[in-house]
């Protein structure tokens, strides 16, 4: 019970294909090179991160296209790199193999690759025929109310003004960090390409994505959060797939357009903490080793018993020194963790209050009746089935009942809308 929780293994031409349970907040996890990094820690190995290069290059991009970002909040940095002379054909049969053993339909050598990075490294990345661009511009804006896009899937959708597009000089050729354009998509007559790898603002690509009923793997990354410090690398990679596979010559440069840099975070880690909220004891290096493994840096020498450790670029979701402490228990084993009261200071004793929901519950235990206390959110599906106040009007009672946006299961969307109920087990009354 450490590191990420394996659901299945499937055997594949004397391949093992691991189906791995993500967390919703594990975005860095949707990647290869993330479940490395878990395995790394286990394995007391360490991560090969080769350093991407690519050498057929010639020209800046500066000199075929430009990138301009009108709404800095909702997408903080783009970048573009040229890929000219190549040719669009069937992927070789690695890369086919590859990607079909994760469930991913082959299409060409340039969609194929990006495809490919995104699953290595875990960066969406968009590859556009640049002559369909007009005057081979992309600019980053709102959509305008009332304007209109055909996506790959050849749906066409209407957008609205809160809603992030890739556009040229004239019209939108792709849903921001969700999905491209039917009218920009490469094709067999592609000679040059335009690669896009970006960071959006994960609220503003999930508002999108519900909206239009929309669910692609690139937006089920960007919408948890994805690393912006991997823009430009899984941008190489991708150039260098294509001059490789699918041939042409790269641009020297990419257009990074990144105005606002993101600051670093670092938190503090207090080792005695880890035996207070877990039980477990776990020695100092030992923690030091996980943490390091995961990417986690010391940015100062400890002082007095505290830790400082810069927080990776790819873990979003590590803000507080408790979730250090649940790495460090996380690689060390759950099951490791013993059942017992947690320590405290403080005398307990029963308010005025709890006293007489003590003795109520007591009343009604006397008389047969069980007590079940539920979860707190339920099927939307059981809507139809819970009767509100009768005092309850029914404009009121339409929009009594709450619902969340974003639920972490499927099938708990809804507040529940009763409280505890006590079932006589004599009478079959509740």
């Amino acid at each position: 019970m450490v590191g990420l929780a394996i659901d299945a293994v499937e055997e594949i031409e004397g391949d093992s294909v691991l189906d791995v349970e993500v967390p919703s907040n594990r975005p860095d996890c949707l990647s290869h090179i993330g479940i490395a990094r878990e395995v790394s820690v286990i394995e007391k190995s360490k991560v090969q991160s080769p350093e991407f290069k690519v050498f057929q290059t010639k020209g800046k991009t500066a000199d075929f296209t430009s990138v301009e970002i009108i709404n800095a909040d909702l997408c903080p940095r783009y970048a573009a790199r040229i890929v000219r002379g190549v040719k669009i054909a069937p992927s070789p049969a690695w890369l086919t193999k590859r990607l079909g053993e994760i469930g991913q339909r082959p299409i060409n050598n340039v969609a194929d690759i990006t495809n490919y990075v995104l699953h290595e490294l875990g960066q969406p990345l968009h590859a556009f025929d640049l002559a369909k661009l007009t005057e081979q511009r992309i600019v980053v804006r709102r959509a305008k109310a009332g304007e209109k896009l055909k996506t790959l899937d050849e749906v066409e959708r209407m957008l609205d003004s809160e809603m992030l597009v890739i556009a040229d000089a004239q019209q939108p050729v792709a849903l921001a960090g969700i999905m491209g354009g039917l009218d920009s998509e490469i094709s067999d007559a592609t000679t040059d390409v335009l690669i896009e790898s970006a960071y959006f603002n994960p609220d503003s690509v999930r508002r999108t994505a519900r909206k239009l009923g929309m669910d692609t793997e690139a937006s089920r990354r960007f919408e948890r959060g994805a690393d912006c410090k991997n823009v430009l690398n899984a941008q190489t990679r991708c150039v260098e797939l294509i001059c490789e596979i699918a041939g042409g010559v790269a641009t020297e440069d990419a257009i990074d357009v990144y105005p606002n840099p993101l600051p670093p975070r670092s938190v503090v880690f207090r080792p005695d903490k880890v035996e207070s909220l877990t039980s477990l004891r776990v020695e100092l290096i030992e923690m030091e080793r996980i943490l390091t493994a995961l990417g986690f840096r010391q940015d100062r020498p400890p002082a007095r018993g505290v830790l400082s450790f810069v927080v990776p670029s790819w873990r979003v979701d590590v803000s507080l020194e408790e979730d250090l402490i649940e790495e460090v228990a996380r690689h060390t084993g759950y099951d490791k963790i013993a059942s017992e009261l947690p320590p405290s200071n403080m005398a307990g004793e029963y308010q005025p209050a709890e006293m007489k929901r003590r003795e109520l519950r007591r009343a009604f235990k006397s008389f047969g009746f069980d007590e079940a206390i539920n979860f707190s959110f339920i099927d939307s599906a059981q809507d139809e089935r819970f009767e509100l106040l009768p005092s309850l009007s029914v404009e009121r009672a339409k929009t009594a009942l709450v619902g969340l946006d974003n639920p972490i299961i499927e099938e708990a969307t809804r507040m529940r809308p009763t409280f505890t109920v006590f079932a006589n087990r004599r009478s079959n009354c509740v």
